[in-house]
């Protein structure tokens, strides 16, 4: 998603200019994040040993089948929460790149901005799914100690002493990638010193006495 996208504008102070702009991908959220794949063959896994239980008390095969069949109205309530939160945190998350920092714009209660300068930066990952989304997790060198729980789920998973920002299951994430790796380059070049240009020596001018003569 480019910076001409669905967002609002962002306030940026002169000289700061938006590079990309985009938010979670829900489905990559719903698999990665709340993980609903485990959660159907936990249900799965229920319901095979169900049916074994009530094959091997000799219970009518019907019988076996209706009682697992219970097992639908969990399975689907579960599946319908984990989905919805993975839509909500998508639609109310916002991740932007500017020339100067990386924006985290989250909270479905209570909305919250983490601002990360590029030059408190000191590297970024990937990893990259075969869908093509990804995560880009941020190593921050900065005072401040940073909150795992108040990050969730924009968050390195299992770093509670250094956590680590993160830009969760973003599409496109390979793209992304290289628009940082620019960014962080560009923040970190030094400023050229100044060209100093050797001036020609100046010529010697030779006076020349100038006598006046009376007509």
């Amino acid at each position: 998603m480019s910076a001409a996208g669905r967002f609002e504008e962002l306030c940026l102070p002169k000289g700061e200019h938006l590079i990309w702009q985009g938010r979670p991908e829900a489905r990559s959220l719903a698999l990665r994040v709340f993980h609903v794949r485990l959660v159907a063959l936990y249900f799965a896994l229920l319901l095979v040993a169900r049916l074994a239980i009530g094959w091997s008390v000799g219970q009518p095969w019907l019988g076996a089948v209706a009682g697992t069949a219970r097992l639908g109205l969990p399975l689907a309530v579960a599946m319908v929460l984990l989905g919805g939160l993975a839509f909500l945190y998508s639609r109310t998350t916002r991740y932007s790149l500017t020339n100067n920092r990386v924006l985290l714009q989250f909270g479905a209660v209570l909305p919250m901005t983490l601002n990360i300068p590029l030059k408190q930066v000191a590297s970024a990952a990937l990893r990259e799914y075969d869908d093509g989304s990804g995560d880009l997790p941020f190593s921050v060198v900065s005072e401040q100690r940073l909150s795992y729980l108040l990050l969730w789920p924009h968050a390195r998973p299992w770093r509670l002493n250094g956590v680590e920002p993160m830009l969760r299951c973003v599409p496109d994430a390979r793209n992304v990638a290289d628009l940082i790796t620019a960014a962080l380059a560009a923040s970190s070049t030094p400023a050229p010193e100044p060209v100093v240009t050797a001036l020609p020596a100046p010529q010697t001018v030779r006076l020349v006495p100038v006598v006046a003569t009376a007509a």
